[in-house]
């Protein structure tokens, strides 16, 4: 799966004030901002426009509006969202002219042919501003650079190459543990990490449920931006995960609320943060793992919720 990661660099212009947790103010800005980049029809709603089979906008943040123009098509609901936004991973919330902040965008598949509109729908968010009103305005901010890697894409409101120098392409990679003897490994969760059980938000992580969570993630995405759908034994992959315990606990619950206008409600988007310890024979699953430290895994990933990293642990290696 094609994958790129964004590095936009970004300056206040004036004060803003933002939540400690960002991550809903830059998707809902973005989307504000992308509509406004790529729509003219202000008063057209999306569901009944006669061009929503070739929208940007509804390709990529509405795609399950697409559902009545694609009977043919799996279901939407189906098919998670092209992209993740990270928001700045700092929990200030005052900033003034000339703070600098960064944030990551993250695309899969042919969605890397989109990152011009991203680009221009955040250059368009600095400009309307974020954050609560301070005397009348919202904290605006000037984008300064977009890189890949350490490419150089956008400066001074210009593109300088559309010729992206990508990595390999994002895949299950059996390699990443050709030589093994994975015993312990440490997984660190530094976004909200919210997934259900049994229809309820989960508060614990046993092995068995980490996996579950990952599985959804590779094979939705694999299959929606990626080769297809991976030729996996699910059923027998979660009974080896139920052999691996849970050695160390240091999970906690982060309440986090957003507002969101459509509902016309605050809606409480906690989820858990923290690191665990897994042992047991582990071998198998560092692919995967791997793999989700990459995407994100949970509900609400566009917000940038559910980011993880591993860490082998001592008894533990790759050669």
């Amino acid at each position: 799966m094609l994958f790129g990661k964004y590095k936009f660099s970004n300056v206040f212009i004036n004060d803003a004030i933002l939540p400690p947790y960002k991550g809903s103010t830059f998707r809902g800005g973005f989307g504000h901002a992308l509509k406004f980049v790529v729509c003219n029809l202000t008063h057209q709603i999306c569901e009944e426009c006669l061009l929503a089979k070739e929208c940007v906008y509804i390709r990529l943040f509405e795609p399950k509006l697409l559902e009545k123009h694609f009977p043919d098509v799996k279901q939407m609901s189906t098919i998670p969202s092209p992209f993740v936004i990270e928001p700045p991973a700092i929990e200030k919330t005052h900033f003034i002219p000339n703070d600098a902040f960064d944030f990551n965008l993250l695309l899969f598949g042919d969605n890397n042919k989109f990152l011009p509109y991203f680009v221009f729908a955040f250059d368009q968010m600095g400009k309307k501003g974020v954050g609560k009103h301070i005397d009348g305005h919202r904290g605006q901010f000037k984008l300064k650079t977009v890189k890949h890697e350490k490419q150089l894409i956008y400066s001074d409101e210009k593109f300088i190459t559309d010729k992206i120098e990508y990595m390999a392409p994002l895949s299950i990679n059996d390699d990443i543990n050709s030589n093994k003897q994975i015993n312990t490994v440490k997984i660190i969760i530094d976004t909200p990490l919210r997934f259900k059980i049994d229809r309820k938000i989960s508060t614990e992580l046993t092995f068995e449920r980490l996996v579950r969570v990952m599985l959804r993630r590779v094979s939705f995405l694999l299959a929606s931006y990626g080769p297809g759908n991976p030729d996996l034994d699910y059923t027998e992959i979660i009974q080896k995960a139920k052999s691996v315990k849970l050695t160390n606990n240091n999970l906690k619950w982060y309440d986090w609320n957003r507002y969101s206008a459509r509902q016309d409600k605050k809606m409480n988007m906690g989820g858990l943060v923290g690191s665990v310890v897994y042992d047991g024979n582990i071998d198998q699953f560092i692919p995967f793992i791997d793999f989700c430290s990459k995407v994100h895994i949970g509900k609400q990933t566009t917000f940038g919720l559910g980011k993880i990293r591993w860490e082998l642990l001592s008894g533990s290696h790759l050669d």
